[in-house]
């Protein structure tokens, strides 16, 4: 059987959605995302529902077509994966925006504040994941923020204590995906790039969160974790500072001895130590072989020669081919190309 293919979240929106994004905007660094999407939010289109299911009908079955086994909605709705779903939460104010140094200081922006306990809403992506699954006969996978991602995306003027902001987070993020679940969901992914950035807190309070998100999933649901390293601000941008490599080693036992049962791991903008697959004895890994913050597209050729070293070091069954990250940032036609690719190259290991 040749190697699974997937995605992580984030496609680019066709030219006909509306929705603005942290890719259209300017970047992750500036007030402009969040103000451009209350200001969509004030003037949505009468047909805007109709809008958004064709955009996501589109790119799920641009996925298919290229040959991905289990493609996601592409975030068409959304103006980042993290932003949207805490728009759905009580205890942040969007209106009130603080400035704050992220992501160890790679990222300073002015950010939504918590100002009061965070209490779930009504879910939302049930009903994103229902227009993606019309489109193919595929299980598409729905992605959802996790707690320390958020707790580093926000700014806490209430709990001043990060370990119970994620547990209150934690437990909204589970009525999220219960509903999911409920509403037919078989794949879902919480990311938490963050946990690279902060290996201390994820290891001290960080695990633990997570498994309150996953409680009470069915065991038909497939449970993936995203950790990559960081976006860029702009493509083919060379200085980013991005989580130090190291720290996917530091995480390995407690992915290991949690709930996850496939792990996403950056490989392609910056190679790892494959000797770090072998820590993960019955986990799976989604396997980043294509970068997503690059102009360059990779060769067939190139992709196929380091899945081979990674077979090296895990089991077939247990590899998936993945981007790195999000395809947001990139321009639609190159993200054909790489998609293409990398299913060429999954499908040369079969």
């Amino acid at each position: 059987m040749p190697l699974r293919t997937t995605t992580l979240g984030a496609y680019p929106k066709p030219d006909y959605v509306p929705t603005p994004d942290w890719f259209r905007t300017g970047g992750t660094g500036s007030r402009a995302p969040t103000r451009a999407y209350d200001e969509y939010l004030r003037h949505l289109p009468e047909n805007i529902q109709e809008i958004l299911d064709r955009g996501t009908r589109e790119i799920v079955q641009e996925q298919v077509s290229l040959g991905i086994d289990i493609p996601t909605d592409g975030e068409v709705r959304r103006e980042n994966y993290i932003h949207y779903q805490c728009r759905h939460f009580q205890g942040i104010d969007f209106q009130t925006l603080t400035p704050k140094a992220s992501r160890q200081g790679a990222w300073v922006a002015e950010l939504p504040t918590i100002v009061g306990p965070i209490r779930p809403g009504d879910p939302v992506l049930p009903q994103d994941y229902r227009a993606a699954q019309a489109a193919t006969d595929r299980p598409v996978k729905m992605t959802l923020p996790g707690p320390l991602t958020i707790t580093d995306s926000t700014a806490d003027a209430y709990y001043n204590d990060d370990a119970r902001l994620g547990a209150d987070l934690a437990a909204a993020l589970n009525r999220e995906a219960l509903a999911l679940a409920e509403a037919g969901c078989t794949w879902i992914q919480v990311d938490e790039p963050v946990f690279a950035r902060r290996p201390d807190d994820a290891l001290a309070f960080g695990f633990e969160n997570l498994e309150r998100v996953f409680h009470g999933l069915p065991d038909h649901v497939t449970i993936t974790v995203h950790m990559c390293c960081g976006y860029p601000d702009y493509l083919d941008q060379e200085d980013f500072q991005k989580a130090d490599a190291s720290a996917y080693f530091r995480l390995a036992p407690a992915i290991e001895d949690s709930s996850i049962q496939i792990i996403s791991l950056e490989d392609a903008h910056r190679h790892n130590d494959l000797r770090l697959l072998e820590h993960f004895r019955t986990t799976s890994v989604a396997f980043g072989s294509i970068a997503i913050a690059r102009s360059r597209v990779e060769p067939v050729e190139e992709i196929r020669e380091r899945l081979s070293q990674a077979l090296e070091h895990i089991d077939p069954e247990r590899l998936m081919v993945a981007p790195d990250c999000g395809l947001g940032l990139l321009p639609r036609e190159l993200v054909r190309a790489q998609l293409a690719n990398m299913v060429a190259a999954a499908r040369s290991l079969g």
